[in-house]
């Protein structure tokens, strides 16, 4: 199965493509879209969904995992969010791809095995994981690989009660 991890947001949205089998991983492609401050906010969630179809152009995906929206600084930030995460789920629908949604404490308690776990844990974790020789940059796209390694775990999971 290849899972596509997003990490929403609308200044940098990180993505990261693993390949598994249910119990190995392996790293496909990541990085993260930036976007400039200085452009309006429509042309930057039009770079996202742009950026986002083109990756998916070059590299297949089955299925989306995403990070759950679940607190922001301020109410501009948790709205700005909203719409770079609908954007991420917009290319998902016109896909056809299946979506499945995790909170930080189930990314963190699947990739770490404690859901409080410190980013540098997270990050060194999802290295390990995927055999890469360093963290993967930037943090954005260590986080997107982390929110598609916690659905491989929770798919095998969901395998096995089946």
């Amino acid at each position: 199965m290849r899972i596509l991890g997003i990490d929403p947001g609308s200044g940098s949205t990180g993505y990261g493509i693993i390949d598994t089998d249910g119990s190995r991983h392996r790293s496909i492609l990541y990085g993260a879209i930036k976007t400039n401050p200085k452009k309006p906010f429509h042309e930057r969630l039009l770079k996202i969904y742009t950026d986002l179809n083109d990756i998916l152009s070059r590299e297949k995906a089955d299925v989306m995992a995403i990070e759950e929206v679940f607190h922001a600084t301020n109410v501009q930030s948790a709205l700005r969010l909203g719409h770079a995460r609908g954007i991420a789920l917009l290319v998902a629908a016109r896909r056809n791809m299946d979506v499945y949604e995790y909170s930080p404490l189930e990314i963190k308690s699947a990739v770490v095995g404690y859901g409080r776990a410190e980013k540098t844990q997270v990050q060194t974790m999802v290295r390990l994981i995927l055999n890469l020789p360093e963290i993967p940059s930037p943090d954005d796209a260590a986080d997107a690989l982390a929110i598609a390694i916690c659905h491989a775990h929770r798919m095998k999971k969901i395998a096995n009660y089946e």
